[in-house]
């Protein structure tokens, strides 16, 4: 049998998988973790790290598990890891519509009513857009409703020439927080679907010009990037915040994150009708 790769049967269609050595290895690397870097962390000798790696040792579960964690392989990955040495998943993948995350989803619907007059969503791991409180929605104004079409990608509709794009104020510096932090996403998670993505937000119409010519002096002031929105009540002013499941064991609550925006001068409390 050819130690390198291993076949083996996904949702009735065969797949070629990696052997777990190979994926180890693969992670370890993209972590930039020297072989004994990562036997250190594990706390396993270099020597048993080598043969796993180099498919002379097959890791226990418990094993393959423990070096998922500390190199921080996503639970989606960890399942092919698991499947790579020889062993069942262990993490469920189930729709948040799923009778077992009811009480999941209704505190993620719970958060999305409180946090109202402010907007928030909810976002699965490639932005697409499961879940939105009332006050979103008129800032969604004058978005070309085929961006809005399910599945709704939040960085799409964003940065589009035809969404958000044009009246958000300061476009270069939001803009930049947006794909810096998809790009971070992606050498976390190595989803190709991440990297499609971010090409095609890169391909969208943008003067450089537009860009500061001091970026440091022009967030001098600011404690963190704002969105600042031109909207028909004048230009609103937030801060967001992000906001995750802190114990999950399911990849599905695992990869949600609430997205949630703040008032960040007192000019947007007021128009939204808060002030303190």
């Amino acid at each position: 049998m050819n130690l390198n790769r291993r076949t083996r049967n996904v949702n009735g269609m065969a797949a070629t998988v990696q052997t777990v050595g190979k994926i180890v290895r693969s992670w370890r690397e993209l972590r930039r973790f020297s072989q004994l870097e990562l036997a250190v962390e594990a706390e396993v000798s270099q020597r048993h790290l080598s043969f796993i790696e180099s498919g002379r040792a097959v890791p226990s579960r418990e094993m393959v598990l423990h070096l998922a964690e500390r190199l921080e392989v996503p639970f989606r990955d960890r399942n092919v890891m698991l499947l790579a040495a020889g062993y069942s998943p262990i993490y469920g993948d189930r729709a948040l519509e799923d009778p077992t995350l009811t009480h999941a989803k209704a505190a993620l619907e719970l958060l999305l009513r409180a946090h109202e007059p402010y907007p928030a969503l909810t976002v699965d791991r490639h932005w697409n857009i499961v879940g939105a409180n009332r006050a979103l929605g008129p800032l969604l104004d004058g978005v070309d409703s085929e961006l809005l079409q399910p599945p709704a990608n939040a960085l799409r509709i964003s940065l589009h020439p035809r969404g958000l794009a044009p009246n958000i104020v300061n476009l270069s510096e939001w803009r930049q927080h947006l794909l810096d932090r998809l790009r971070r996403h992606f050498r976390i998670s190595r989803d190709p679907a991440l990297d499609a993505l971010l090409a095609e937000l890169r391909s969208y119409p943008f003067d450089p010009s537009e860009r500061p010519d001091h970026p440091n002096e022009s967030l001098a002031n600011e404690v963190a990037i704002p969105l600042r929105l031109r909207t028909p009540r004048g230009v609103l002013s937030f801060l967001s915040t992000v906001t995750v499941f802190g114990t999950p064991v399911e990849i599905t609550l695992s990869e949600v994150s609430l997205e949630a925006f703040y008032p960040a001068d007192q000019q947007t409390a007021r128009t939204l009708g808060v002030t303190k």
